[in-house]
């Protein structure tokens, strides 16, 4: 059989099926797709490729889904540090937004969350911004997979006027690239705090009629659960629950305050669960109960949230917090298991944002989302497991090679459809007018 490109490599970790690691097996591509995996001996005599590659020290595995991002607020990096989120937001990102946020400002911050991303082997994000236009043409570009976030929030911005707006344009930048193998989209009301009954109602119509997920920060510190109930009279789930917004449809981002019936209502209602473990961290809001949602049965991903949180898009970092920080809170060293954390940032993030039909595991019928990582190095070394190495002790400074649908985004560690030195150019630019 001819095909595109035939992978060897030491390792292959599928994540489907559950708890496997193959060894000394192939991977087979066609187009976008993945044909085959089997031993490597079977496969070379079964296909004939036009490339063929032999990773012998590195593990494959399915390119990481980024479950929440702000993308291009990696144009911010480092701008306001050590402090709570309510002061970050309202004294420094909010103003910084509103002085220097438009479509070039959107599309040059993009470009280098991309290149960040794909350098530690991020192959899908699910973005909430403002000019989502602008994110999804960057993407287009570059060859990266993407869930675009119809922004909706209630106050005027560079973007939008008002949530009115946000929705007519959303629907317009949804109808632009819904041909777009690469590009999806889903309704990101920006907090319960920011968008009002009606905005959210008008949003679960749309998102039912366009069949795409909503994704939303919800219950991500005290202040928000305080100011809901003093508006509201109810803590933010249970006026989301009020308003039919819990469904399997939801994305639900960082959930650091959760009491047990409302953990039994995210069960009933099958909300997906978006846990940013370093950026909440960081702003110290709180930790999302990761041992007791999964143990409900309840899909949790895996995001970074923006790099003005965080401070980087590294999604290998975030497993290895996400699965320590799991154990620390749980009190119970099995919870978060190398497998289990990797299907959080894989399988699980596709599930949340409707594709796991087609991404989140190495799989037949699959799309080539794929990351090899070089375990032949001093901090993996020696390897007994290479699962555990790559949760608790890989860095992204060893993933050589990544694949989008097929496409090879980095090659020995060089980006192949962006250019490196023009970036960082731009970026320096950006820097000195926003430092001025």
């Amino acid at each position: 059989m001819n095909i595109d490109i035939l992978i060897h490599a030491k390792w292959i970790i599928p994540v489907e099926p559950k708890e496997t690691v193959y060894e000394n097996y192939a991977l087979a591509i066609k187009n976008d797709k993945i044909v085959a995996l089997s031993n490597s001996e079977d496969a070379r005599r079964k296909f004939i490729a036009k490339e063929e590659l032999f990773l012998e020290n590195h593990a494959l595995i399915p390119g990481l889904v980024n479950a929440h991002t702000h993308a291009a607020m990696s144009l911010f990096r480092g701008l306001a540090n050590d402090l709570p989120l309510m002061d970050w937001l309202n004294n420094h990102i909010w103003p910084a937004e509103k002085k220097w946020v438009s479509a070039d400002f959107v599309k040059d911050g993009t470009e280098l969350a991309i290149a960040e991303m794909i350098r530690s082997g991020t192959t899908c994000f699910n973005d909430m911004y403002f000019f989502p236009d602008s994110t999804a043409e960057i993407c287009a570009n570059i060859g990266m997979r993407v869930v675009i976030g119809l922004i909706v929030i209630d106050v005027p911005t560079s973007w939008a006027s008002s949530s009115d707006e946000c929705l007519v344009k959303g629907e317009f930048v949804h109808d632009a690239y819904k041909h777009n193998p690469l590009i999806s989209t889903a309704f990101a009301p920006h907090a319960p705090y920011t968008v009002s009954d009606d905005s959210l109602k008008r949003i679960m119509v749309l998102a039912e009629e366009l069949d795409i997920p909503i994704h939303m920060h919800i219950h991500e510190t005290t202040d928000e659960i305080e100011k809901s109930i003093n508006q509201y009279g109810k803590r933010p789930l249970e006026r989301l629950s009020d308003l039919g917004l819990l469904s399997s449809r939801l994305i639900a981002v960082h959930m650091t305050q959760l009491e047990k019936n409302e953990i039994e209502e995210l069960k009933k209602t099958r909300v997906n669960v978006a846990h940013c473990p370093e950026s909440n961290l960081k702003l110290a809001s709180g930790f999302c109960p990761v041992g007791k949602l999964q143990k409900n049965n309840i899909n949790v991903c895996i995001g970074t949230d923006g790099a003005a949180s965080n401070n980087d898009l590294d999604m290998l970092g975030e497993m290895h917090t996400s699965a320590l920080l799991a154990k620390g809170v749980a009190n119970d060293c099995t919870c978060s298991d190398a497998h289990t954390t990797l299907k959080m940032a894989t399988l699980n993030g596709a599930k949340a944002l409707g594709l796991s039909e087609s991404i989140g595991s190495l799989k037949k019928g699959k799309q080539a989302d794929i990351v090899a990582i070089d375990l032949n190095q001093i901090e993996t070394i020696p390897l007994y497991d290479p699962l555990s190495q790559i949760i608790y002790a890989a860095d992204r400074r060893q993933i050589s090679d990544v694949w989008i649908a097929g496409k090879r985004l980095l090659d020995n560690k060089k980006l192949t459809t962006l250019k490196y030195k023009q970036l960082i150019e731009k970026l320096i630019l950006w820097e000195k007018k926003i430092k001025e």
